[in-house]
């Protein structure tokens, strides 16, 4: 028996009706290795590795992409969407109220959502998302200083 390998981005792409573009595939592989960047940081890292991509291909492509469930798009209230590779678990952001900083921060509690709401108003409720904000290391640590 064969160990089989992980598929490519290019296959992720194709998998999920999408077009492998060159483009498309450094994006997809840009999120997945960026954290929680932001359009321009995408769009500069996608030009590096490709050449010319217009603004627009890039939010068109982040759109299909994140249809696609391929990457998640977060925004915290007051910033600019922002993007990620993690993806299909239950796992929320805390942001630094200083510097915007974002990390992951997994579900305290096991079944998605890990929240119960307390009235759904006939939903029926698939996700949880929570934003915990406070300050990173680096901002607390010089705010205390």
């Amino acid at each position: 028996m064969t160990a089989s390998r992980p598929s490519t981005a290019a296959e992720e792409l194709r998998g999920a009706g999408l077009r492998a573009t060159a483009a498309r595939v450094a994006l997809l592989e840009t999120v997945r290795q960026g954290g929680h960047l932001g359009v321009e940081a995408i769009a500069s890292e996608v030009r590096r590795r490709t050449g010319h991509v217009s603004l627009q291909a890039v939010y068109e492509a982040l759109n299909a992409l994140t249809g696609a469930g391929l990457v998640r798009r977060v925004e915290p209230a007051g910033s600019p969407a922002r993007y990620e590779g993690r993806v299909g678990d239950n796992h929320h952001h805390v942001v630094c109220r200083s510097c915007g900083a974002v990390a992951d921060v997994d579900c305290a509690v096991g079944d998605a959502p890990c929240l119960t709401a307390s009235g759904g108003h006939g939903f029926v409720i698939d996700e949880a998302e929570v934003v915990f904000w406070g300050l990173c290391p680096d901002c607390s640590t010089s705010r205390s200083t």
